[in-house]
C-alpha cells in the first residue's frame, strides 16, 4: 500500500496584486511567479488526519504507564492509532 501524493495544480500568481491565473502567465502587465495550489478537499482531509495524529503524539509524549503496565499502555496506544487511521480520511491510497 503506497500513498499517492495530493494533486497539485500549477498556477501563476501576481506578486503585486495576488491575482491567480492558470495555466499561462499574464500578458506582462503584472509580474507573475509560478506557484502550486491543492484542492481544498485534499487539504482539509490531511489537516483532519494530522490533528488526530497530533493528539495521539501528545498522549505518547505525556503519558507514563504504571509500573509493569507498559505493554498494555502500548497496545492501547496502538489501538487508538489504528482507529485514527481507519476513521479519518487521508491521502488517496493506490
Amino acid at each position: 500500500m503506497s500513498i499517492q501524493p495530493v494533486e497539485r495544480v500549477p498556477v501563476w500568481q501576481c506578486i503585486g496584486c495576488g491575482k491567480i491565473e492558470a495555466p499561462q502567465p499574464c500578458i506582462g502587465v503584472c509580474r507573475d511567479r509560478r506557484t502550486e495550489l491543492v484542492y481544498a478537499e485534499d487539504y482539509e482531509s490531511l489537516l483532519g488526519r494530522s490533528e488526530a495524529l497530533g493528539e495521539l503524539v501528545r498522549l505518547i509524549a505525556t503519558v507514563t504507564p504504571r509500573e509493569g503496565e507498559w505493554e498494555s499502555s502500548y497496545r492501547a496506544l496502538q489501538r487508538r492509532a489504528r482507529d485514527v487511521l481507519a476513521t479519518t480520511p487521508g491521502p488517496r491510497l493506490i
